[in-house]
């Protein structure tokens, strides 16, 4: 993923108003390392239900913010994030909805989809198992997961921006 700054991110955000993106908290750019990341995945740290995703389309950035469910999944079951495909516990997985952009979000439509609670899907997909999937090399593997996770980053995207 190419660098981003603050106000690249502001300007990316498609589903929320100026107030909301005004408010909107960052996360710590000079700490991420942009090489291991498809997508900006970061949660709000004052604990509210907001995330966002920010990413590139073609030459420019793309972001929404993403509301999660108030009600966990149920304890003790396992779940699987649909932008990663990473079966984990429940506990680390919950359904996040984001408003449509334009008239159909501020109409009150919205989608919505199952994602690693913390928003760290290019971390999750760079941890390999001890006996690689069909004994890929590790490279192999990681590149074959980033493309995935890129196409349902953008599938998810575009589904957010459709107005109808």
């Amino acid at each position: 993923m190419r660098e981003l700054t603050a106000e690249q991110i502001r300007a990316s955000i498609v589903n929320a108003s100026e107030a909301e993106i005004e408010r909107m908290p960052l996360p710590g750019l000079h700490e991420t390392v942009w090489s291991e990341r498809e997508f900006l995945g970061w949660r709000d740290p004052a604990g509210s239900a907001r995330g966002y995703i920010v990413h590139w389309v073609g030459d420019r950035p793309v972001g929404i913010m993403l509301r999660a469910a108030s009600s966990p999944l149920r304890p003790g079951i396992g779940a699987m994030c649909s932008l990663c495909h990473t079966p984990q516990p429940s506990t680390q997985v919950v359904m996040f909805s984001a408003a449509r952009g334009g008239d159909a979000g501020r109409d009150g439509n919205s989608i919505g989809t199952y994602i690693c609670t913390d928003l760290a899907c290019s971390i999750m997909i760079r941890i390999v198992p001890a006996t690689s999937e069909l004994h890929l090399h590790r490279d192999e593997l990681i590149a074959r997961r980033s493309a995935g996770l890129q196409q349902r980053v953008e599938a998810f995207t575009a589904n957010v921006l459709k107005t109808a």
